[in-house]
C-alpha cells in the first residue's frame, strides 16, 4: 500500500467523491493499489482493464478512428479512456494509463513510453483543450518497473489534481466569506 494511494482514498473520501479506473499495460495494478487502502470501497467505483484495443472502443468509448490511426498508446487514447470510464462507471474521477512495458513496441512506440489521465467533475471532456489531464512519461526500466511507475504516476496526477481542485474550491469561499473580488 503507497502512501499516494493512502492520500486519494483520503481526499476523495473527505470531499465525498468517487474513482474509477482504466488500465492497460498496468493490468489492474493501479486498482490493486487503491484497495489495498482500508476504507477504499467509500470512495472507489471499480476499474476496467482494457488490455485489448478493441476494448478500450467496445467499454471505454475511446473513438475507433483514433485508434485506428494512432494505436492504443496515444495521449489522446489515454483522456478517452479516463472520461470513458469515468462516465461508465458513474465516478467523480476517472484514471487511465495505457503505454508500453514490452519486451516488444507497440503502435510504433518504444518500450517505455506511456500516458497516464486524470478527467474530474469539472464536467469538461478530457479530450478537450481545458478538460483532464494527461501527462507523457518515457520511462526506463524492466516490465515491471514501467508498470510500477506508472501506477505511481497516475495516483501522482491525481492527487495533484485532488489538490488544485481543493485549493480553487478554498479561494472561491475565502471570496465569498470576504464579500470582495
Amino acid at each position: 500500500m503507497s502512501s499516494s494511494a493512502t492520500d486519494v482514498v483520503r481526499l476523495l473520501t473527505v470531499r465525498g467523491e468517487t474513482l474509477a479506473v482504466a488500465e492497460s499495460l498496468t493490468g489492474g495494478l493501479v486498482a490493486a493499489e487503491i484497495t489495498s487502502v482500508p476504507g477504499a470501497s467509500r470512495a472507489f467505483r471499480g476499474s476496467v482493464t482494457a488490455y485489448a484495443t478493441a476494448l478500450k472502443h467496445e467499454l471505454l468509448g475511446v473513438d475507433a478512428g483514433l485508434l485506428a490511426a494512432r494505436g492504443a498508446v496515444d495521449a489522446q487514447v489515454a483522456a478517452q479512456m479516463a472520461a470513458g470510464v469515468r462516465r461508465a462507471l458513474g465516478a467523480d474521477w476517472g484514471i487511465a494509463t495505457t503505454g508500453v512495458a514490452g519486451p516488444d513496441e507497440q503502435d510504433g512506440q518504444p518500450v517505455g513510453t506511456v500516458f497516464v489521465a486524470v478527467e474530474g467533475p469539472s464536467g469538461q471532456d478530457a479530450g478537450s483543450a481545458s478538460g483532464g489531464k494527461v501527462e507523457a512519461l518515457r520511462l526506463n526500466g524492466s516490465r515491471a518497473e514501467i508498470r510500477r511507475e506508472s501506477v505511481r504516476s497516475v495516483l501522482a496526477v491525481l492527487l495533484r489534481e485532488l489538490a488544485g481542485e481543493q485549493t480553487g474550491n478554498e479561494r472561491a469561499q475565502d471570496t465569498e466569506q470576504n464579500g470582495g473580488f
